[in-house]
C-alpha cells in the first residue's frame, strides 16, 4: 500500500473539524458544571424529578454526537464517526491515508 498523504486543503477541512469539536467540548463541559452544580438553586432539578435539567443535558450533549458522527475523510468520504475521539486518528481505517498533510 503506498503511503498517502492529505492535500493542504483536505488536512485544513479535519483541523476545522477538530477546532470545531474541541471548542464544543471545552463550552458543553463548562455548561455542564455549571448546570450541575447549580441546578437545584436554578430550579432545573428536584429530588423527585430532572425534567427541565435532562433537557438541557440532552441539548447540551446531542451537537457532540452530531460532531462525531460528521467527521468524514476527505480523500474516501468514508464516515470516520467513533474512531475519532476529541481529535481525527492518524489514519483512516478504510483507504489508509494519512490524516495529516505532508510536511515539506
Amino acid at each position: 500500500m503506498t503511503q498517502t498523504y492529505l492535500t493542504p486543503q483536505q488536512d485544513r477541512a479535519i483541523r476545522r473539524w477538530e477546532r470545531w469539536n474541541r471548542n464544543y467540548f471545552v463550552f458543553a463541559f463548562i455548561a455542564l458544571v455549571i448546570l450541575l452544580v447549580f441546578s437545584s438553586q436554578l430550579g432545573l432539578s428536584s429530588g423527585d424529578s430532572w425534567g427541565p435539567l435532562g433537557v438541557l443535558l440532552a441539548v447540551l450533549v446531542a451537537p457532540i454526537i452530531a460532531l462525531q458522527l460528521r467527521l468524514a475523510c476527505p480523500a474516501c468520504g468514508h464516515r470516520i464517526g467513533w474512531q475519532a475521539k476529541l481529535m481525527a486518528p492518524d489514519q483512516c481505517r478504510n483507504c489508509g491515508v494519512f490524516l495529516r498533510a505532508r510536511t515539506p
